[in-house]
């Protein structure tokens, strides 16, 4: 499968959800959707990332808009993140890399001249027609919250 691009469609997928349903990207057609790629549940960067958009979760919703966080971590541990932290908005765990896959996320890290497999934090967003109209690759979280909405407020 392709790779999503800016200004096109992006393909229909449904993953399972800490809601405990199978949730697909076309439920949300007539609002914008934020989805944000994170390495790993309850690792400092993560977490913090996960906390900001959960602090401005209600400008989000003001501007129609859903945000929805994914990893390849388990259901059972994103329950656990979303109890600790109060997360108010759903995560997506993507344990067979299919979604990270269609967002190029998926890609090969360095760390401390060590080399593996990982996601790249990265955050999309798609209009209300399911069109991706903005990417962040490789987020720095500093104010990274903040610019996503005003990218949202930014839209016709």
């Amino acid at each position: 499968m392709a790779q999503v691009e800016v200004g096109k469609q992006v393909p229909s997928f449904t993953l399972p959800a800490s809601n405990g349903e199978e949730v697909s990207l076309e439920q949300y057609r007539g609002q914008k959707v934020v989805i944000y790629f994170y390495p790993q549940d309850n690792t400092p960067t993560c977490t913090q990332e996960s906390c900001d958009f959960r602090d401005y979760h209600g400008d989000y919703r003001k501007l129609n808009t859903a945000v929805l966080g994914i990893s390849p971590d388990k259901l059972s541990s994103h329950d656990k993140f979303i109890a600790k932290y109060e997360l108010p908005f759903l995560l997506l765990s993507d344990t067979e890399l299919t979604v990270c896959e269609l967002f190029g996320v998926w890609k090969l890290k360095k760390l401390y001249g060590r080399e593996y497999m990982g996601v790249e934090r990265s955050t999309f967003l798609i209009d209300e027609q399911g069109v991706l109209v903005k990417e962040w690759r490789k987020v720095r979280i500093k104010n990274h919250v903040a610019d996503v909405l005003e990218a949202i407020k930014a839209l016709p």
